[in-house]
């Protein structure tokens, strides 16, 4: 998490979910749009800042498969990997908007070849570390990411607004 007083590199927004649909190619003439889909589990949006490098991922990705967001059965708040449950990344550089009189303002955002490659490792991270846990892993469970770069649709089913913000 980002301590105070340090430049902020990079932000996530966690939303638990029941059900969530991503749009990650859109159709053309030749081809219907190409979609992913998770079940119970949680979205991940994702944005990185100037100034952001690699040593970010780890701490991301440490934080948001143990942060206890999710729902089990019985009520109690768990984490994604003792749910265990789906997980969808999306990438969305509007995080890092600011607003300047009506319009949003991205000039803190990192460099768009930069970012891909930060996303490219958190979703590599991810996969490591869900894999890693056994109960996750024999579960069933999935991690489905959004395309870097392309503007996509989303659908989310939820049980309540359980939307949180992480800094790093």
């Amino acid at each position: 998490m980002a301590e105070v007083g340090r430049e902020v590199t990079g932000r996530i927004v966690l939303q638990q979910c029941l059900y969530a649909k991503l749009q990650v190619k859109p159709p053309d003439q030749d081809s219907e749009a190409e979609w992913v889909e998770i079940r119970k589990g949680m979205v991940v949006y994702v944005c990185f800042f100037n100034g952001a490098e690699s040593s970010v991922i780890a701490k991301m990705v440490s934080s948001l498969l143990s942060v206890k967001l999710s729902e089990s059965d019985n009520g109690k708040r768990v984490s994604i990997l003792d749910l265990p449950g789906d997980v969808l990344i999306v990438p969305q550089a509007t995080l890092g908007g600011k607003a300047k009189g009506r319009c949003m303002q991205y000039h803190s955002n990192a460099d768009k070849k930069l970012a891909m490659e930060l996303y490219s490792s958190l979703i590599a991270q991810c996969k490591e570390e869900l894999q890693a846990h056994s109960k996750w892993a024999e579960s069933g469970a999935v991690l489905k990411h959004g395309t870097y770069g392309n503007r996509q649709v989303l659908n989310l089913d939820t049980n309540g607004p359980y939307t949180h913000l992480l800094e790093f």
